[in-house]
């Protein structure tokens, strides 16, 4: 059994304990989620993240930390904006915040899934056509440019939202939540909850951001075992940061620039190959570090204007 192979054995050990522990102890009523408890486990994924690149620092090198802390430092900053459309929907609900953990837990297992399938296919079709490298080089050229101009409010309209449509013409629906239940049974007829069609919207909103930051990923590493637990680890931690982060995410209104300036770097960096010019990983997770940085510094010296 090689390293790799035993530190993704060890990666899984951690995310399915740590679910279990959660949704078994922890979380077994719907309730809301207090602000030390979201802080205890934001910081708990951010350092088992910073634990597992050091593991891979000692065991596959420098460069191969460098590309999962880059991929999961941008990772991260994807997950932030789609936080932003979260709240959206929560909002648009008027959903409780006592089902906002349920929801999201959830959400977050259906995240697993499809990001494994949609890396998985991503690495297959990589493999037999390295030059698909350049169109996801360009794919975030267009992201990155499309972020700098317009407005977070713009990505989402729910009142025509094609998911929300169809469900609702296709699925029998009620309005009661039954207790944080996703199905239940009224005068004998088995029904969808409100509740499921916010889990719903939530992992369709996933697969439209996964678009953006599956060729991200890829386009800093191209390792699938780098690229797959980057991006677990960092949307695991994404239900702690938005219970941490929701009354304050507004704040933060310099992200997306920074988000931006971060995707346009990783498409000139993977178009630049043609050229055969290389940006070492070091520089790639200074220059993304930096970025990162950067915007928070920003928002917080320049608050938005209300």
């Amino acid at each position: 059994m090689d390293i790799q192979t035993k530190l993704f054995i060890v990666f899984g050990i951690v995310v399915i304990l740590f679910l279990i522990i959660d949704l078994g102890f922890f979380n077994r009523k719907s309730h809301k989620i207090e602000f030390k408890a979201a802080l205890a486990q934001s910081l708990f994924w951010v350092g088992i993240s910073i634990v597992f690149s050091f593991l891979i620092f000692l065991y596959m090198g420098q460069e191969m930390a460098a590309q999962f802390m880059s991929a999961y430092v941008t990772e991260k900053m994807l997950s932030v904006d789609n936080l932003f459309v979260i709240m959206l929907i929560f909002n648009y609900f008027k959903l409780e915040e006592k089902y906002h953990h349920r929801v999201l837990f959830w959400g977050i297992m259906g995240a697993i899934v499809f990001r494994a399938i949609f890396i998985g296919v991503g690495a297959y079709i990589i493999h037999q056509f390295y030059w698909i490298l350049y169109i996801f080089g360009a794919i975030l050229l267009y992201t990155g440019i499309k972020l700098l101009r317009e407005k977070k409010e713009e990505h989402v309209d729910f009142n025509n939202n094609k998911v929300i449509k169809f469900a609702r013409k296709h699925l029998p629906f009620t309005a009661n939540h039954h207790n944080g239940k996703f199905f239940c049974r009224e005068n004998g007829k088995f029904m969808f909850t409100s509740l499921f069609l916010v889990m719903l919207l939530i992992e369709a909103t996933d697969i439209v951001f996964a678009v953006d930051s599956i060729p991200a990923v890829f386009a800093i590493s191209q390792n699938l075992f780098i690229v797959f637990t980057s991006n677990i680890f960092a949307i695991m931690g994404l239900r702690a940061l938005f219970f941490l982060i929701e009354n304050v995410l507004h704040r933060f209104h310099h992200l997306q620039k920074g988000l931006a300036f971060i995707l346009l770097f990783i498409g000139l960096k993977m178009l630049s190959g043609i050229f055969g010019v290389h940006i070492s990983s070091f520089i790639s997770f200074g220059i993304i570090m930096f970025a990162l940085c950067s915007s928070i510094v920003l928002s917080i010296i320049f608050p938005k204007k209300i």
